[in-house]
């Protein structure tokens, strides 16, 4: 089986690959990438990763995009347009009008969506053109925005994944005293965007609320330690960590704006000090594995370092510095839909209509994060219980976000531009939005 990474000199490809290393479902492994010092820098490392692996599948870097996509079986979608470059300058430019800039949310999100989505977008047309029996697993961000997006090429052989839900699902599993592999849930939203609501052991029997009410326990995993537990109370469930920008809106704008560096600065500087070794290391491909060990723990150590500051400094636990996760949901998706392996994975895909809709708030096409069942058929939402009317209403404004982007990537339409800015939850003015988009110079 064929596997194409686009984005293959992207930081985390050697976590893709390392998660193939034992298992044999994938014999061929294509980067393309329009860097070609990263995607050599990338290609050493998997050379040192691959030592002493016997199914280590083959690697090759592709000429060109159609090179990269023609006989592919699975195609994974990791591309950043415009390069740390481009995320520096999301961050940045809102960050001048008081409003949040962050690589998938508020007003830098928008913009890394608009700048994307054209590209992203011709991808699916070539891949609908060259490999058309390819199923698309979409990791770029904003990822639900761009799965969407892409639907509306390929259809439902577009996935988009993410490793928040199911790192959320694994860690409140570990801190209520269950297996995380044994645990069934119930969990709604859109990326970055959604809920933990149920959380059943093997018994049957629903351990969320003596989670919620045993303070030790949630003080004792991320989330928790986020949003508080009377918060966490409050409200009932557990949210993705990407809500604490919603829920603490305040101080997590100021944690951003008090730092040194923005997410994107910081990730700027590390990853071109790494490439401009890991380059002069490419004959060493040893070395250039322990240069990326070492900024990969870095990295990953430092995630979400101004929300931790936000909610009084901590460190993050030794679980989640394993090297994220969505690298183990992309080959466990790829097993499902290759040997028809069923399981049930939390998923970006199209919500579905009359009864087998999702979440019936909204309509067939829009892209919902929910539990799947996957086998050779791809990927097929679950029906879920409602969204209560808070959740419900922040999935309906932030889907009008990520639509007037589409609509604004597709057409060069700046009204809708300025829709998808200033309808977002945490853009006050729109004013403000019409200024970020004046400095982005969309006319």
């Amino acid at each position: 089986m064929r596997l194409t990474i686009l984005g293959g000199g992207g930081f985390r490809v050697p976590l893709v690959h390392r998660a193939l290393l034992t298992d044999d479902a994938v014999t061929e492994l294509v980067l393309y990438d329009t860097d070609p010092l990263r995607v050599r820098a990338v290609a050493a490392v998997l050379a040192h990763q691959a030592q002493g692996h016997p199914l280590a599948p083959r690697v090759r870097i592709a000429r060109d995009l159609d090179d990269a996509l023609r006989s592919a079986d699975f195609v994974f979608s990791a591309i950043r347009v415009g390069g740390t470059a481009g995320r520096v300058r999301d961050e940045r430019l809102p960050l001048a009008e008081g409003l949040l800039g962050q690589e998938t949310v508020g007003a830098g999100g928008v913009l890394y969506g608009l700048r994307t989505l054209p590209v992203a977008t011709e991808i699916a047309e070539r891949v609908a053109a060259v490999a058309p029996g390819a199923w698309v697993i979409n990791f770029t961000n904003p990822a639900g925005m761009v799965t969407e997006a892409m639907s509306r090429v390929l259809g439902n052989r577009v996935i988009g994944i993410c490793d928040s839900p199911v790192g959320l699902v694994r860690r409140a599993a570990r801190a209520a005293g269950a297996d995380p592999d044994a645990v069934t849930y119930d969990y709604v939203g859109l990326n970055h965007l959604g809920w933990l609501r149920r959380l059943t052991d093997g018994q049957g029997r629903d351990l969320l609320p003596g989670l919620l009410a045993d303070t030790e326990a949630l003080g004792s995993f991320e989330e928790g330690r986020l949003f508080g537990a009377q918060w966490l109370r409050a409200l009932g469930s557990l949210p993705n960590e990407y809500l604490h920008y919603y829920y603490f809106a305040r101080e997590a704008l100021a944690a951003v704006r008090d730092a040194a560096a923005t997410r994107g600065e910081f990730l700027d500087r590390q990853q071109g000090a790494f490439f401009a070794a890991a380059a002069a290391a490419e004959d060493s491909p040893q070395a250039a594995y322990r240069l990326w060990d070492r900024t990969r723990r870095e990295r990953e150590e430092t995630y979400m370092a101004e929300n931790r500051a936000a909610t009084g400094g901590w460190e993050r636990d030794a679980h989640d510095l394993d090297g994220g996760g969505y690298d183990r949901v992309a080959l466990a998706l790829m097993r499902a839909i290759a040997r028809d392996e069923r399981t049930t994975l939390i998923l970006n895909v199209r919500n579905g209509s009359g009864n087998g809709s999702a979440v019936p708030a909204l309509d067939a096409e829009a892209v919902v994060e929910v539990p799947c069942a996957v086998g050779d058929f791809g990927a097929r939402p679950l029906r879920v219980a409602p969204p209560d009317e808070h959740q419900a209403g922040l999935m309906l404004s932030l889907k009008a976000v990520e639509r007037a982007a589409i609509e604004a990537a597709a057409t060069g339409s700046r009204a809708a531009a300025l829709r998808a800015l200033a309808l977002h939850p945490l853009i006050d003015s729109v004013a403000a939005a019409a200024r970020v988009l004046d400095h982005m110079g969309i006319a």
